[in-house]
């Protein structure tokens, strides 16, 4: 396709129109740059008194072409499109509607103005992906509105309204109604007037005797919150150049930082994860004409944690929910829980007053079941029981219309024993979504042997709509994710066993990345519950079960693994030393130093050897579905890039090894390694090079 495909010219009088069109979302890919070079070229040749640049489709430009960092990069380049630009003696006008994201806003940047919708979103994700804005954007934006608040859209990534970036400084004006009349009439009154525009990178006014000082102090409060992650480093120290270079120099510094970060391990996590989840929305199998059900309601049975916030998701997304409760008293405190948790976030300032209204409206609560007659999904959210679900799954297909899909919450049931109570197993799949439910963006669609490609279709439809990130598994004990992390436990327990102590084990794991150690996290969870959980299966733990006999279980009584105070803060307990200790004498198993590395590996890999297994069995259909999985539910670092892509860096035969080393030194039968890493290591193969499985 040549440039001209990729950039449409027209005009409305002396006032030209350059619109980008590269969908989906507007990438500035090779074609792109070539067609707005010539496009400014042309509108020169043919006598512009001003140039609108805009976005075809949904939106302005979601930036740079990611694909092609990993190639021979093709001219034109980006800077000399914007030297172009930034050269031009006609006006150049960004017009921004949807989004303007990463080099999408350092175009619209360079720009002489910028005008939008009100609800255009604009943003520097660059930080998500592992890498700085590689384009001016951290030169650029801190000359528009100041270095501190620049650092914050930088170092955040995260984007702002436009309604805000007037605020700011950075968008000149809002445009109402019809966006390219709008810009083209605000363009050509800007032309006719004579007004004066200051480059962004001709502006010295914001920066001028900046509080250097100041400035480190709001970078360090930023950067805490991104332990061990180099980006948002990176990203400051490139905002602190716009204050201590010159734009040349300082556009000289940001491009090395871009250039180091995004060859770096890091940044190639970040994006396996970034595509991962573009990957996990095609579903192997599924006939490419599947279409949902129609879904304009929901209701969900149980108002306890886990249905109202599922409840709340529905609501947010403005689509009517009804939760379904067995009493008034119950009903009454989920749906004050779901009220209390928007509040909180009105009164942080992220939700508005009017918006937190129209939520609230979407949301309603009843004791009839027969609301479920005018359900067009309904998401089961009871207690975790087999015999409670039949029992639930029953009387719901007896109240819901033909067609309707039942859907379970369940985190470790059978879905299709839960699907035998009724008289429409094709039409019932899991939903399995991950506590806190209004907030975790992961959602396991859990196919039974019957459900059919329509029920799935819907269900990813749903969760699409309702903003998360659909992965579809097949059905066993604990579907992926808690199937994976169940099999470190025996680890944990003989690491502590052997000389570990819990704070040895969730220190190496917080700092691999993990936002709480396995330790910490059980005793949040209430290690009460993975004690009912092991007495159900049969199974034991025992420094574990001798924590909860001791009546230890977790920050619920203040005292776990570790001790915690009025702050919930957790602090070493000599006495879960002493247990540990005699537990080990008990067991006759004799203590040592257990090194860092031999931790996180004992730690790590019976996940990936399990994850192995799950591929072996079309689980799940491809590794990045498991990264894609840990990275969003279960606080696994995005820029660690998830246990697969662990295992891929490792290498395979390594892996190999090390599992069958400590299978045998741990007498770890589970460790022994999966066949599926076997193959791959004989053949110098990698989860990630081992294709898609077909779906069952």
């Amino acid at each position: 396709m040549d440039d001209a495909h990729y950039v449409e010219h027209g005009f409305d009088g002396d006032v030209h129109v350059l619109r980008i069109a590269n969908p989906p979302v507007n990438t500035l890919r090779t074609g792109v740059r070539a067609g707005l070079l010539n496009g400014i070229q042309r509108c020169v040749k043919e006598g512009a008194r001003a140039i609108v640049l805009i976005g075809q489709g949904r939106l302005f430009s979601g930036g740079a072409e990611m694909t092609e960092f990993n190639k021979p990069r093709q001219p034109p380049s980006l800077p000399e499109v914007f030297e172009a630009i930034e050269t031009s003696k006609i006006p150049i006008v960004a017009a921004i509607h949807g989004s303007a994201l990463g080099g999408g806003l350092e175009l619209a940047l360079v720009c002489h103005a910028r005008v939008a919708t009100p609800t255009a979103m604009v943003g520097l994700p660059e930080v998500k992906r592992g890498f700085v804005p590689g384009a001016g954007g951290t030169q650029r934006l801190p000359r528009l509105i100041g270095p501190e608040a620049a650092l914050k859209i930088i170092v955040s990534g995260e984007p702002v309204r436009a309604d805000e970036a007037v605020k700011l400084g950075f968008i000149d004006a809002i445009i109402e109604g019809d966006l390219e009349r709008g810009a083209i009439a605000w363009a050509r009154e800007a032309a006719k007037s004579g007004r004066k525009f200051t480059l962004a990178r001709d502006r010295s006014d914001k920066i001028e005797g900046a509080d250097l000082a100041a400035f480190d102090g709001a970078a360090a409060a930023l950067l805490k919150r991104s332990r061990g992650q180099e980006s948002p480093k990176g990203c400051a120290a490139a905002v602190r150049a716009a204050l201590t270079h010159s734009f040349t120099d300082g556009l000289l510094f940001e491009r090395q930082q871009f250039q180091r970060l995004v060859e770096g391990e890091q940044s190639f996590a970040l994006r396996h994860i970034f595509f991962g989840e573009r990957e996990v929305a095609r579903i192997p199998g599924m006939p490419e004409d599947t279409k949902p059900m129609p879904v304009k309601n929901a209701v969900v049975i149980g108002g306890g944690t886990m249905g109202g916030g599922i409840a709340m998701n529905f609501a947010n997304a403005h689509i009517p929910v009804t939760i379904v409760e067995m009493t008034e008293d119950a009903l009454a405190r989920g749906l004050a829980k779901c009220d209390a948790n928007w509040q909180r976030t009105v009164q942080g300032g992220k939700l508005s007053q009017a918006e937190y209204e129209k939520r609230r409206a979407c949301l309603k609560g009843s004791t009839d079941w027969n609301v479920v007659r005018e359900a067009d999904i309904v998401i089961e959210a009871v207690f975790e029981d087999m015999g409670v679900k039949k029992e639930v799954f029953a009387k719901l297909d007896a109240l819901a219309r033909p067609g309707v899909v039942l859907a379970s919450n369940t985190s470790t049931l059978d879905i299709d024993a839960i699907a035998s109570a009724t008289k429409r197993p094709e039409l019932v799949c899991g939903m399995h979504f991950f506590s806190p439910a209004n907030v975790m963006r992961l959602l396991e669609i859990v196919r039974g042997k019957a459900s059919s490609h329509e029920t799935i279709a819907t269900a990813m439809d749903v969760g699409r709509r309702i903003n998360k990130v659909n992965v579809v598994v097949g059905n066993c004990d604990g579907f992926v994710g808690n199937r994976m992390t169940g099999k470190r436990g025996p680890q944990l327990e003989k690491l502590l066993l052997e000389g570990a102590l819990p704070a040895d084990i969730d220190r190496v794991m917080e700092t691999y990345g993990m936002a709480m150690g396995p330790c910490a996290t059980g005793d949040l969870a209430g290690l009460d519950i993975g004690a009912a959980v092991r007495k159900a299966r049969g199974t034991v733990a025992p420094i574990a079960d001798a924590l909860v006999a001791a009546g230890r279980f977790g920050q619920k009584t203040s005292k776990g693994w570790y001790l915690y105070d009025e702050k919930r803060a957790r602090h070493a307990d000599p006495e879960v030393e002493r247990i540990i200790v005699d537990m080990a004498e008990k067991m006759q198993v004799r203590r040592r130093k257990i090194e860092d590395q031999e931790i996180l590996e004992r730690m790590l890999l019976p996940m990936v050897n399990e994850g192995a297994r799950i591929l072996e069995e079309n689980i799940a259909a491809r590794a990045i579905d498991i990264d894609v999985i840990f990275a969003n539910g279960f606080g696994w670092p995005a820029w660690r890039g998830g246990p697969m892509f662990f295992a891929d860096r490792m290498g395979l035969k390594n892996v190999r090894d090390k599992l069958a080393h400590y299978a045998e030194t741990t007498n770890d039968p589970n460790l022994k390694p999966a066949a599926l890493i076997e193959k791959l290591a004989a053949e110098g193969g990698s989860f990630s090079g081992n294709g898609t499985r077909k779906a069952a």
